[in-house]
């Protein structure tokens, strides 16, 4: 293997309260039968990336029950493999670790025993496909210190906080800020980069005796005219999710059939866990309309413009319309759902009506009843 990687699971915890009251942000459910970790894993062991720290700082059972011990993904290996760092507090800080540069000094040993030349560091706060092998034959054809991923489009609320760069005709990085401007086109960061990993641990090392705070302000930038800086251009799409509006968005953009294959296509393939479930059975007056149904499903009544997670129920007489239904979720009849989304075990009783709206839609909690 040429690189190991480190994948944070909670990084931007702070923009998604609703959805990581109880699990990470890695842990979050995406699609249908997903979790937003699916798609970090997947594409380091497309690229045969088999050795992935995954560094977390809270509410990781859920985590911890998804990944199991990596087998879904290729991942349980006598050497290297899948493991889960659990929260942890550096000597000088009195906290845990609460941002990028926290964590990488917390597994700061995984680097330095680690035989792997290159690391790659990646959030997994998004839905892509990235190929990290071209990524990766780049950065060592070009003896790039550092290979920064990176996505040109417009920028929208949810890529504001993202990084965005300037290159010159070599793609060498000549520019950064920290922060990019809604409204105009920008090449913005995609929160995955690959470091030399020697140089990785100096610059961690580094950052101890300095009290540097954040990788992106006082790494990164200071360092774009003395170290050996490239992009990496993401063709790609590139589902960043931010919020609770961002998160039904995407998961909406799933009903599109061009973003769907640029996910899902026939050469990329996305591991998840494996649940045995029986295919989804259509009630006999059921109706389904620009849906996206996972395997377990009952569906008696009426889908429409939705997404349902494995074992959904839907009653008879049922209408769901623009939502978004968890796994294991279980609606009545005569129940009306409008931009709803239900997390796992959410039980919905006859009769009920609700409704939310595209910009704020509504969502009921873990195992609530209504």
């Amino acid at each position: 293997m040429l690189a190991a990687a480190i994948v944070f699971a909670d990084a931007h915890l702070e923009t998604m309260d609703e959805l990581t009251r109880r699990r990470t942000v890695a842990s979050i459910p995406f699609g249908g039968r997903y979790r937003l970790i699916d798609f970090a894993l997947s594409n380091l062991v497309n690229a045969d990336i088999t050795k992935v720290a995954v560094v977390t700082q809270r509410n990781y059972q859920s985590l911890m029950d998804h990944i199991g011990s990596g087998k879904d993904w290729d991942l349980s290996r006598r050497n290297g493999g899948v493991m889960i760092f659990p929260p942890f507090s550096y000597y000088k800080n009195e906290t845990l670790a609460e941002n990028r540069l926290d964590y990488l000094r917390s597994v700061l040993g995984y680097i330095s025993k680690c035989k792997e030349e290159h690391i790659v560091l990646l959030d997994c706060d998004s839905v892509n496909v990235i190929d990290f092998d071209k990524a990766l034959k780049e950065h060592i054809e070009r003896n790039a210190d550092i290979t920064i991923c990176y996505k040109e489009t417009l920028v929208n609320e949810d890529l504001v906080d993202n990084m965005s760069f300037e290159f010159d005709e070599n793609e060498r990085v000549t520019k950064a800020t920290l922060t990019s401007e809604v409204g105009k086109t920008a090449n913005t960061s995609i929160n995955a980069w690959i470091v030399k990993r020697k140089l990785l641990f100096n610059l961690i090392s580094d950052s101890v005796a300095r009290g540097a705070r954040s990788f992106r302000k006082d790494i990164l930038i200071p360092n774009i005219s003395s170290l050996r800086m490239f992009g990496y251009r993401h063709e790609g799409a590139y589902l960043k999710i931010r919020s609770m509006e961002s998160y039904f968005e995407n998961n909406m953009l799933m009903l599109n059939k061009d973003i769907r294959n640029q996910i899902f296509g026939e050469n990329e393939t996305i591991y998840t866990k494996v649940r045995d479930s029986a295919p989804t059975r259509y009630g006999e007056n059921s109706k389904v309309v620009n849906s996206y149904i996972a395997d377990g499903c009952e569906i008696e009544g009426t889908v429409i413009n939705s997404i349902l997670f494995r074992g959904v129920r839907v009653g008879k007489n049922a209408v769901v319309e623009n939502s978004i239904l968890m796994q294991d979720t279980d609606t009545g009849e005569l129940v009306k759902l409008n931009y709803v989304i239900t997390d796992k075990n959410v039980t919905i009783r006859n009769n009920q009506t609700l409704s939310g709206c595209k910009k704020v839609p509504y969502y009921l909690s873990k195992n609530m009843m209504v």
